[in-house]
C-alpha cells in the first residue's frame, strides 16, 4: 500500500505538478540527462522489442511495424487549448492558431442549422422561367449557383451554375444539377465527408416536417473553423455598430454570439435561435411592430425597421 502511493506521488503526480506549473523550466531541466538515458537505454528496448516481437509470432499474431502512433492527440491539443485560453489575460492575446485550433475541437458538435443561409435568403428560380429571366436572375443576385424549383422553395429540384449561361444552351433544364438534401440535425463533420465523397458544395437542409430550412456550402463549414470568409452568399450591410457607451444599432441577421464577443456583451443565447431576431422573436413571442420596446433581462431592444415579415434593424440598450 506505502509503495503504492510512494510511486503514484513521485511517479504520476509530482512530476506532472511540477512540469504543469513550470513547463518550460522542467523541459530546459531535464532535456540533457533523458537524452543520455535514451542514448544508453535504446539498445536495450530494441533487444526487448525484438524478443516479444519473436514470442509473438510463434504465436501467430501479425504486427503491423508501419503503422503509426499518435504521439499528440485530441485530448493534448484539447488540453493545450484550454491551457493557452485560461493563461490569455484577454481574448486579443489568444493566437489565431489557438482560436483555430479550439474551433476545430469544436466542430464536432456544430450541427448544420447552425451555417444554414435561411430560407428567406435562399435565391432561387421556378423551372418554367424563361432563358432571359434565368440570365437576368443572375446578374441581379450576383450569385453564381441559383436553386431551381418546381411551384415552391420546398420542392426543389436542384440548382444550376452560371457556368452554363456561357454554353448558351437551347434548353437549360437539362443543365439543373442534383442537390443532395439534408437533416438539418446532422452534424457539420458528417457533411463535410458527405461534400467530399459526392464531390460537391452545396447542398439542400429541410427541417422535421420535410420543408426547406435553408441552404448550406462548404464555405459555411470552413467559416466554422477560420472564421468568416466574405463571398457571394455574405450581406456586407448588415449594420453593427456602437453608437454610445451603453447604445448600439445592430441588425437583426446578426448572430447573437458574434454580438457578443464583438462588444463583450452577455445577450441570451440558445440552440432554438441563432440571431438578434430569433432572440427577440422567442421572448417577446408575438411579431413586434415599429418602434416596440422590448425588455429581454438587461438589454431594452427597440425596432427600428421591420416589414411584414422580419425584423430589420434594431437598437440596443443596456441597462445596469
Amino acid at each position: 500500500m506505502i509503495s503504492t502511493l510512494l510511486i503514484l506521488t513521485v511517479g504520476e503526480f509530482l512530476p506532472k505538478a511540477l512540469f504543469k506549473i513550470h513547463p518550460n523550466l522542467m523541459l530546459h531541466l531535464f532535456a540533457f540527462p533523458l537524452s543520455i538515458c535514451y542514448v544508453i537505454l535504446f539498445p536495450v528496448s530494441q533487444l526487448v522489442s525484438g524478443l516479444a516481437f519473436s514470442i509473438l509470432r510463434l504465436f501467430g499474431v501479425k504486427i503491423n511495424k508501419k503503422a503509426s502512433v499518435n504521439t499528440f492527440g485530441k485530448v493534448d491539443l484539447d488540453h493545450f487549448v484550454h491551457m493557452s485560453i485560461e493563461n490569455a489575460k484577454n481574448e486579443e492575446d489568444l493566437n489565431a492558431e489557438v482560436k483555430i485550433f479550439q474551433k476545430a475541437l469544436d466542430f464536432s458538435e456544430v450541427k448544420v442549422r447552425d451555417c444554414i443561409v435561411p430560407r428567406t435568403e435562399i435565391v432561387g428560380v421556378d423551372l418554367t422561367v424563361s432563358l432571359d429571366e434565368l440570365l437576368n436572375k443572375f446578374v441581379e443576385s450576383g450569385i453564381s449557383k441559383i436553386i431551381v424549383y418546381d411551384e415552391t422553395v420546398d420542392n426543389v429540384t436542384g440548382y444550376i451554375h452560371s457556368l452554363e449561361m456561357f454554353r448558351h444552351p437551347k434548353d437549360w433544364h437539362a443543365h439543373v444539377k442534383e442537390i443532395p438534401i439534408i437533416p438539418e440535425t446532422m452534424s457539420a463533420g458528417k457533411l463535410m465527408k458527405l461534400f467530399m465523397q459526392e464531390k460537391k458544395t452545396l447542398a439542400l437542409v429541410v427541417d422535421e416536417f420535410g420543408g426547406t430550412s435553408g441552404i448550406v456550402s462548404l464555405e459555411d463549414l470552413v467559416e466554422e473553423i477560420f472564421g468568416d470568409i466574405e463571398d457571394e452568399h455574405d450581406n456586407t450591410s448588415y449594420i453593427c455598430m456602437q453608437v454610445s457607451e451603453k447604445e448600439y444599432l445592430l441588425s437583426a441577421r446578426l448572430e447573437t454570439g458574434k454580438v457578443n464577443s464583438t462588444f463583450g456583451l452577455n445577450l441570451p443565447e440558445s440552440d432554438g435561435y441563432m440571431t438578434i431576431g430569433g432572440l427577440i422573436l422567442s421572448y417577446n413571442q408575438s411579431f413586434p411592430k415599429l418602434n416596440e420596446l422590448i425588455q429581454i433581462e438587461n438589454y431594452q431592444f427597440k425596432i427600428s425597421k421591420v416589414t411584414a415579415t422580419k425584423i430589420e434593424l434594431v437598437h440596443l440598450k443596456v441597462s445596469e
